[in-house]
């Protein structure tokens, strides 16, 4: 989502503060950095109404904000905005409207939001060419950087791209599974991946292929230490700060190896770590595996979530998607 320049210094001022009460509030940090934004974006549609002051805006305006992204939705490309980033705007802004009260800034009436319809959706699958494509731009990362001074560093910082890789698509894992993840839950000699925190505090073994495993041997015994520089953690994806590395490095990882594929039409999908998921149970599906042992490879609790890739399967088969 494209953050959108506030005139206003008491509505950037407010955003600030909207962030960190979520913060203290213990709410994610996806969560942190995305409500934010959202409600900035209802701020900006504010400002182009005049209103430059917290006491000018009300729920009334909120809803016509509201309908506008709905109105906007219908018009654009690709499908528009989906159910669950309107539900997302929605969340937002009820939350903005707790944080006013809650603060003693100001007092607004409820905000009557009818939530949408919760989709099954699919963001966009990468086809098994565009996955390889994204292993060999980690590849092109260590070449380029072998230039560097610190060549043991940026050798380790590809690796663990191949490693977010091979838990994202290789094991299906969800973004908050692999961030979660520790080194020691990977049994080498079993080529399992034991998740711990999955869905609904779920836990489940994954087997990992021989390549993806190979991939996560050279990042935990060669490159993992070289990233770490004498910290201590268990995690398994680590950052530069030697801490368990959150969501959004690993989303920032995942766009920089896209930017290095040059392929613009991979360029243009909406590419979330989630898309890497969808991807390995698309393929997993089209080489002939039961939905049941895809479901159990995902971690679902029944079949009908996993039905879903054989919809978007026969969309393409249909020319749909």
């Amino acid at each position: 989502m494209k953050q959108l320049k506030l005139q206003s210094p008491h509505y950037r001022y407010i955003i600030q503060g909207f962030k960190e009460w979520l913060d203290i509030l213990g709410y994610s940090s996806q969560a942190v950095y995305q409500l934010p934004n959202y409600v900035q974006e209802f701020l900006f549609y504010a400002e182009k109404q005049g209103c430059s002051e917290l006491q000018q805006i009300d729920t009334v305006m909120m809803k016509e904000h509201y309908a506008n992204l709905k109105s906007r939705n219908n018009q654009r490309q690709g499908g528009g905005l989906s159910n669950s980033y309107l539900n997302k705007h929605q969340q937002a802004l009820k939350k903005f409207c707790d944080y006013l009260r809650q603060t003693g800034r100001m007092t607004l009436h409820k905000l009557d939001l009818r939530g949408e319809d919760a989709e099954h959706e699919i963001t966009d699958v990468l086809t098994q060419e565009e996955i390889q494509q994204l292993y060999k731009a980690s590849f092109i990362i260590q070449e380029r950087k072998k230039h560097n001074r610190d060549i043991s560093f940026y050798e380790a910082a590809a690796m663990r791209d191949r490693a977010i890789l091979a838990v994202c698509y290789g094991c299906g894992c969800r973004r908050n599974e692999a961030v979660y993840l520790d080194a020691d839950d990977i049994n080498f000699d079993k080529e399992l991946l034991f998740i711990r925190k999955g869905k609904n505090y779920k836990e489940r073994y994954v087997p990992v292929d021989s390549i993806n495993l190979k991939y996560l041997q050279d990042y935990v015994y060669d490159a993992r230490p070289t990233i770490l520089r004498g910290h201590k953690s268990e995690a398994l994806l680590v950052s530069e700060k030697g801490k368990r590395a959150d969501g959004q490095t690993l989303m920032l990882r995942l766009k920089r190896l896209i930017l290095l594929t040059d392929n613009i039409a991979l360029q243009q999908k909406e590419i979330t770590l989630h898309s890497l998921r969808h991807s390995i149970a698309t393929h997993l599906l089209q080489n002939g595996m039961s939905l049941e042992n895809i479901a159990r490879f995902l971690g679902h609790s029944s079949l009908e979530s996993t039905q879903i890739y054989t919809h978007l399967i026969k969309s393409e088969t249909n020319g749909e998607v």
